[in-house]
């Protein structure tokens, strides 16, 4: 953080070096000024003055937190220094500042009775004895009241050791809690009215008599008034959604049986105005007969409905293509295993479709990726025009389609709706004022006469597809045993693979990853091509699955970590001394054990090379399988320091939680989503939220795909770290890039 930025006034809380060992904190009976340095208490303050807050995108978890009235506080643990923000010196009555230079005087407004609270909390957290760090203190204000505070934190960055680096947290004041809390134990309706005050509807209900009483921000909640609720309390219970209604009792009767310390549950209600609300109720049974039956329970509801909105976008995008709406290879998958078993238990056959639209690279191509998109739209339209209902259209990526047809006998014929399907995909495309031909080429296999399971239908349906496009295109082929010929051609060419390394056809090129905030390049993708001296240039996206079925991945892999390895030290010496190449895996790459000879982490150190010299990029199928093997290796990775980027970020529903299950270091956002972002748009709002919750755990943020100027300059608005792609620089050799690099500074 730069001081001589400007920007509003913050702490910056000088505090004693941390300690891990239990037995240094005092105890209650010995309270001292310093008795908690290096905790969250400081030892010295000083201002700071400037837009540091607005500015520096790393905090931008921070103003969230500040908006929502709460404090704001970051700890590096390595320098000892703590940055706390406005809403923490307000909390106690001061003007900004004007604490900030009172040494010793805060550890001095901890209430003695909390401090051993403070410190045991502490210390569990760091010995893994509690998953987080969170506790409630009384803090003495200027006026000299004391004030109930909640600070919660978690450490967001170690070392190769372990080590906490860095802790991240909030202050919340819940002065207004604790003042409920206590109500609630000296009179019903002092509690009622403290519970109104967090902003929670209040209900309190009489279960004997089924009487139930509703307060007036409960009933506000649904827009109606008192008056109308007054004598018919059972109208809000009959707005509750009948999909949710056996979840709630189920709920409801395990804490009647004592299986739940208290009743929780997540439902719909239908307000006034005829929208739906979700809500979570939480209430308590505060009152049994003799046989312990239930008299009465009182509750809380909060809204909700932003949350479950944000979730409903999340799972959108994992199952869902977001340019389409079609279901995405994921939902096609499982759709896929229940029809099958439906089709087993039946005697039912289903019929898998590979479409893919001839020449949509060459429309893509010459009119841009707005025409390409809108053409994608149209032709998912006019396949679910050609299916029924029951049967399933849904986009694998790029160009490619799946049709699902389920239910079908063991006598129907699909000749006719295959010749519909090619014809409907033949018709001129309007596209604005641009008319286009693209037709389709279809591949089909059958369940259970070419296959019984998900992979070998998938395989059938493309070797299909592969006669198909091969034959001419715009035409279908369906899966026969003759079509071992075309795998055939397929295994000629991973032969010819299997000497691509060493006849020298394989090289590297990179591209170049810009630092949004300077424009500064200090980082390069590597990324592989096959020179075939036949074939001619051969796409990764065609050999790269040939290398991943054969095993060839492995040694390729070795071998552009090699190339990659001895390029970046160039690089450090003539370019920058931190520079940084990233080079991508295969899930399969994870799934063999590397000789001693070709270990990385071994041939780093032999290299003389720190670990931050190589980003590892993995994608979301290298977590999604993961075992002991792939959590070996990347501990291994993280020991040695090298960092790891998750690929692809945002395109799968498991990403969020596989960021806190893995040391990642980068996520890179797929550039499905930078390829339509603009102003107000989703993807937009996607970007910042992506951007916003990976500074929150401290990582760092790559987009790929960048091809415009507005696109840069929305990912900079974003906060976004870094950027790649056409706008800045194609995929070039390593003597362009050094080239490149030099002209730019």
């Amino acid at each position: 953080m730069e001081k001589s930025r400007e920007c509003t006034p913050m702490v910056v809380v000088q505090a004693a070096a941390v300690t891990q060992d239990p037995s240094s904190f005092p105890s209650a009976d010995e309270p001292s000024p310093t008795v908690l340095e290096g905790l969250v208490l400081p030892h010295r303050f000083r201002a700071w003055s400037g837009s540091h807050f607005e500015d520096d995108s790393d905090n931008l978890w921070k103003l969230a937190l500040e908006g929502s009235g709460a404090g704001a506080w970051d700890w590096n643990l390595v320098t000892s220094e703590q940055i706390h923000s406005h809403r923490w010196q307000q909390m106690l009555g001061y003007e900004v500042g004007e604490i900030a230079h009172a040494n010793h005087e805060f550890v001095s407004r901890v209430h003695p009775d909390d401090l051993a609270t403070v410190s045991t909390a502490f210390t569990n957290y760091l010995q893994g004895r509690s998953p987080s760090y969170a506790v409630d203190l009384r803090l003495r204000c200027k006026d000299g009241s004391w004030k109930w505070i909640h600070t919660r934190g978690t450490v967001v960055s170690r070392d190769a050791q372990g080590q906490a680096l860095r802790m991240i947290g909030t202050h919340t004041d819940i002065s207004e809690r604790k003042a409920a809390e206590a109500a609630l134990r000296d009179s019903e309706e002092r509690w009622k009215l403290a519970l109104e005050s967090t902003g929670d509807g209040v209900w309190d209900w009489h279960i004997a008599s089924g009487r139930e009483y509703f307060s007036k921000r409960l009933v506000e909640m649904y827009g109606f008034t008192e008056d109308e609720l007054a004598n018919k309390p059972e109208e809000l219970d009959q707005r509750t959604h009948p999909d949710d209604l056996a979840t709630m009792q189920q709920d409801r009767q395990a804490h009647f049986d004592g299986l739940t310390p208290t009743y929780s549950n997540e439902h719909r209600v239908q307000c006034k105005d005829g929208r739906w609300k979700w809500v979570h109720t939480r209430g308590m049974v505060i009152s049994r007969d003799a046989d312990g039956r239930p008299l009465r329970m009182i509750g809380t509801h909060t809204d909700i409905t932003d949350r479950k909105n944000a979730e409903a976008l999340v799972r959108q995008h994992a199952y869902f293509d977001p340019l389409t709406g079609l279901p995405n290879r994921r939902m096609l998958r499982d759709r896929l295993e229940q029809e099958i078993k439906r089709s087993r238990r039946d005697g039912l056959q289903l019929a898998i479709l590979f479409i893919d639209l001839d020449h949509f690279k060459e429309v893509n191509d010459t009119l841009g990726h707005d025409n390409g998109d809108l053409l994608l739209l149209e032709a998912s339209r006019r396949l679910r025009q050609c299916v029924r209902e029951c049967d399933t259209v849904a986009r694998m990526g790029g160009d490619e389609f799946t049709v699902l047809l389920t239910e079908l006998m063991p006598e129907t014929d699909l000749e006719p709706l295959l010749h519909k399907l090619l014809q409907t995909m033949a018709q001129v495309f309007q596209l604005g004022q641009e008319q286009v031909f693209v037709s389709a080429s279809v591949g089909v296999t059958l369940y259970p006469a070419d296959g019984t399971e998900v992979e070998a239908l998938y395989k059938n349906a493309d070797q299909a597809l592969y006669v198909a496009k091969g034959a001419g295109r715009n035409r279908f082929s369906f899966f026969t045993p003759a079509l071992q010929e075309a795998a055939l051609t397929r295994a000629r060419l991973t032969n010819d693979l299997r000497h691509a390394v060493g006849l020298q056809q394989l090289q590297l090129l990179y591209q170049p990853i810009v630092a949004l905030a300077s424009g500064a390049v200090h980082k390069a993708e590597a990324l592989l091509r096959w020179q075939h001296p036949e074939r001619g240039l051969i796409s990764p996206a065609a050999f790269i699955p040939m290398a991943e079925t054969s095993g060839l991945i492995v040694p390729m892999g070795d071998w552009v970590f090699e190339q990659a390895a001895l390029q970046v030290q160039a690089w450090r010496r003539s370019l920058a001394p931190h520079f940084q190449i990233s080079i991508n895996t295969s899930p399969v790459q994870f799934q063999h054990s590397h000789r001693p000879d070709t270990n990385w982490v071994q041939r780093m150190a032999a290299l003389n090379l720190p670990g931050d010299s190589l980003s590892i990029e993995i994608t979301e199928g290298v977590l999604l399988d993961s075992n002991d093997s792939v959590t070996a290796k990347l501990l291994e990775w993280r020991d040695a320091g090298l960092q790891v980027a998750l690929d692809d970020f945002g395109t799968g529903y498991s990403s969020l939680s596989y960021l806190l299950k893995f040391d990642i270091d980068f996520i890179k956002i797929d550039q499905s989503f930078v390829r339509d972002l603009q102003p107000a748009s989703s993807n937009f709002t996607l970007c910042k939220a992506m951007v916003a919750m990976a500074h929150a755990l401290g990582l760092q943020v790559v987009a790929e795909g960048v091809e415009t100027a507005q696109q840069r300059d929305l990912l900079v608005q974003a906060g976004c770290d870094y950027a790649q792609g056409y706008w800045f620089a194609k995929p070039m050799a390593a003597e362009a890039l050094a080239d490149w690099v030099a002209a730019r500074t």
